[in-house]
């Protein structure tokens, strides 16, 4: 049976990422030193999404691509299957584990605490010798646990990390070694060139970009040939007590290599979200914890502020900096930075889920969460595991932003938001992106959380939020407006970021809600972006309709993919 699709399910700019095939001689990149890893994450994940399940769903088989045959067997196939394929992965493996942009995960929770409870044996047990610290052991010891499970040869100098800084300058200081694909060493970037600071848009982003990739590399199996073995509930890689036994001749993963970065990918997310309900919580005053199962926003809000300055200290010769230090450095809580984390954990939670068996994916995944690698559930062990800890970090999200961000009397979100003398003091600006994307994730969060006492919530505020938009943000002639100012109105300008992002939420809000309303909103807002936007002559899209100038940054809340290298892009149409 022939696929269904709206435009909404995937990011409705598509065509921008196809149009760069044909060039573009007029287009000047004017910085690229800047390299902002909200909106370069959030990119590759737009670009992720709209890659290969777009083609596929779009009746193209991928395996009649090839990487060194350009558009073949189309153009169309060929940027969605390969070029959108290859930057997303680019990005990924960038940021994970090559640039150095954020904290090592040798001083991350798990492996922190693992470390303090291990024998002083473990001190040169997998290193050359004993340093008088046993946290380098046993990031090693799991890296290798990792290989064996997926039959891989681990990377030599990875940069595996839990919390990304927002932003760096990309441009490598040393020369390029040879063997630079399996030993990233000289891949890393400068360091004292980054911002080292914490934003939850960011890590959240970043998390979002791991999850895309952990759920598509642990979705299946292989043998030592890396043939895949398709999971059936009856073939596994564990033994019956689930520890991995390598006798099954079954590896977690794909091939090889899927399954030992779908593994590092799903170790860094666990350990990143852990970080952030234990350390990160803000109650106004100071930095702290926030526990999922007890936190109720009535009794004291405890929040993710905007930004988060970190320094670092060095330990010791061959060892990565550690986190010596955190300094909220705006206090404020932005809505798009909550959504992205919560885009992130929702989507953990689902992959985690040891309910979910709706398809050979999950049936694999299980594998991963049974205790080796990673630890099952508490329905299952009666102790807290990553799913538990998914749940517990998207009910957090949810309920501070239903708290802080929503206005009962206006039904709306706002997109700032604070503290202050302990109350919550709301700004009066929703923004087109901001309402569109919200609209995704409260999707999203109905799905995850059917059967809780959160059910139902997500979808009375996604059907108020819609019609706020349509019935605020809308102008006459069907473009969308940049924001809305509660009690002074909706700004002057129109944009093609504010119509993208308004249509994408507008397609998640009818598919949530089944209001017809919705979903005719979107569709005259979708021919109204191609009929006025898009100049074809060009193969590009208008940054706004009042100039003849298109300038676009990577702030790429409304899914702009087509831009494909760091810095702002300007194209003269005339």
């Amino acid at each position: 049976m022939k696929k269904k699709i709206y435009f909404g399910l995937v990011p409705v700019l598509m065509i921008l990422l196809i149009s760069i095939s044909t060039g573009f001689s007029q287009i000047t990149i004017t910085n690229t030193t800047d390299y902002r890893t909200m909106e370069q994450m959030l990119l590759a994940n737009e670009i992720n999404e709209s890659g290969e399940p777009w083609a596929e769903a779009l009746g193209y088989n991928l395996d009649d691509l090839d990487p060194m045959v350009p558009n073949q067997p189309d153009s169309i196939s060929y940027t969605l299957g390969i070029e959108a394929y290859e930057y997303s992965r680019y990005q990924l493996g960038t940021v994970i584990s090559r640039s150095g942009i954020g904290l090592h995960m040798m001083w991350s929770p798990i492996i922190m605490q693992m470390a303090s409870m291990a024998p002083e044996a473990m001190d040169g047990k997998f290193t050359p010798s004993s340093n008088g610290y046993k946290e380098d052991d046993v990031l090693v010891g799991m890296i290798m646990q990792l290989g064996r499970a997926a039959h891989f040869k681990p990377f030599k100098n990875p940069w595996p990390q839990f919390a990304e800084f927002i932003q760096g300058d990309p441009h490598l200081p040393q020369d390029i070694a040879s063997d630079f694909a399996t030993d990233f060493k000289t891949l890393r970037w400068d360091r004292s060139k980054m911002v080292k600071t914490l934003n939850l848009g960011a890590m959240g982003q970043a998390l979002m970009k791991q999850y895309l990739w952990a759920q598509d590399m642990l979705g299946s199996f292989h043998d030592e040939n890396e043939s895949e073995v398709v999971p059936d509930g009856v073939s596994t890689p564990d033994s019956t007590n689930g520890k991995f036994d390598p006798s099954n001749n079954i590896f977690i993963g794909g091939d090889n290599a899927d399954g030992f970065i779908g593994q590092v990918l799903t170790a860094e997310s666990i350990n990143k979200v852990l970080f952030t309900i234990n350390k990160l919580a803000f109650d106004g005053t100071s930095l702290g914890g926030v526990n999922p199962a007890t936190y109720n926003p009535a009794d004291g809000i405890k929040y993710f502020p905007h930004k988060i300055a970190i320094t670092e200290g060095a330990v010791l010769t061959g060892l990565p900096p550690k986190l010596n230090g955190m300094e909220v450095t705006d206090k404020s809580s932005h809505l798009f930075d909550q959504i992205s984390f919560l885009w992130g954990t929702l989507n953990f939670r689902n992959m985690m889920n040891p309910a979910d068996s709706s398809d050979e994916a999950h049936i694999a995944y299980k594998s991963a969460f049974d205790g080796d690698p990673f630890p099952a559930s508490m329905s299952q062990t009666g102790v807290p595991g990553p799913f538990d800890l998914m749940m517990g970090a998207s009910k957090v999200l949810f309920m501070n932003i239903a708290a802080m961000h929503f206005d009962p009397g206006n039904k709306t979100f706002v997109d700032i938001s604070g503290l202050e003398n302990g109350s919550v003091k709301r700004g009066k600006t929703i923004s087109a992106v901001s309402a569109g994307y919200t609209l995704v994730i409260l999707k999203k969060m109905e799905e995850e959380f059917k059967g809780t006492p959160i059910e139902g919530k997500p979808t009375q505020m996604a059907m108020a939020q819609a019609t706020f938009l349509i019935n605020n943000l809308k102008a006459d002639n069907g473009d969308y407006y940049n924001f809305y100012k509660i009690g002074d109105g909706h700004s002057e300008g129109t944009s093609l970021r504010a119509i993208s992002a308004a249509i994408r939420g507008l397609y998640a809000a009818y598919e949530l809600t089944g209001n017809s309303n919705f979903l005719d909103e979107a569709n005259n807002a979708y021919k109204f972006l191609i009929s006025n936007y898009y100049v074809p002559s060009k193969h590009i899209f208008k940054t706004n309709l009042a100039t003849k100038v298109f300038t676009e940054s990577f702030f790429v809340q409304r899914g702009i993919k087509w831009i494909k290298r760091a810095g702002v892009k300007k194209v003269e149409p005339g």
